[in-house]
């Protein structure tokens, strides 16, 4: 479905942004990833996931904080066929505090990192996808972008605000062939979760899976975690056709933690 295209997705080393990756890239979409730490593992396996179409998979390091880093990856990404034609903004970062003990550093850099480099990226890739009259945007926000919980001041507000701005860009491009959507996952077992549970673990004197089984009863019905391969699915969902009028939507995929 998206042979020849070109798909960027922001902190894609691990975690949702690599089960996105690696989706796309069996849909034909040639990736760009973007992220710290290991990058050789995340692309031998996003381009085991495109083989059979021949993506080409390329990492680029740019410091999601830094809009001269996202300018120069906006434009490498453009170069691998022509444009972006799909753009996963998933890059993020987490401190928990009360606010009045709220360190500003923290605050400026998920504020930077959680929403303003969603609003770098986009703008950059939206003249093209106009000029060819196609393009998707999905926006990975969270359940925190609906619901608040407390000591989680900046994520929340960075998170409603990555609603907010998908609602506005994709009214700014709804006569056109761009779409432009959020996926609000609940709690999804990735990296920085399963920090939380160790912390919870050792807290309470708790095994891992009594940690995880008390951390989803507290918000998650469901009691089972969402899989990157799962949003994944609903990114190449998003993709298709068939969601040529989802326009602004911000898709819950949370175990029934906002239907409460």
């Amino acid at each position: 479905m998206l042979k020849g295209k070109t798909a960027l997705v922001t902190g894609s080393t691990s975690g949702i942004g690599l089960g996105v990756a690696e989706a796309l890239a069996r849909q034909g979409a040639n990736i760009v990833l973007n992220g710290f730490g290991d990058t050789d593992e995340p692309k031998r396996l996003v381009a085991e996931a495109g083989r059979a179409h021949g993506v080409t998979v390329i990492h680029h390091g740019a410091d999601m904080s830094r809009p001269a880093d996202i300018a120069d990856m906006m434009d490498t990404a453009a170069k691998v066929s022509g444009r972006v034609d799909v753009l996963v903004n998933n890059a993020g970062i987490q401190h928990v505090a009360l606010v009045e003990d709220f360190p500003v550093e923290k605050w400026d850099a998920i504020i930077a990192i959680n929403l303003t480099s969603a609003f770098h990226t986009t703008r950059l890739a939206l003249p093209a996808m106009k000029a060819a009259n196609w393009g998707r945007v999905i926006n990975i926000a969270s359940t925190h972008g609906l619901v608040a919980s407390a000591q989680k001041s900046a994520y929340v507000a960075a998170k409603h605000g990555i609603v907010g701005f998908t609602k506005a860009a994709a009214l700014e491009a709804a006569t056109t062939g761009v779409t432009v959507n959020a996926i609000c996952p609940g709690w999804v077992l990735t990296p920085l979760v399963q920090k939380q549970i160790d912390a919870r673990a050792e807290k309470d004197g708790k095994s891992q899976d009594e940690a995880k089984r008390d951390l989803l009863g507290e918000k998650q019905p469901s009691l089972q975690f969402t899989t990157p391969e799962e949003l994944g699915g609903l990114a190449v969902f998003l993709c298709s056709p068939a969601a040529n009028n989802v326009r602004g939507v911000a898709w819950q995929v949370d175990g029934g933690w906002t239907a409460q």
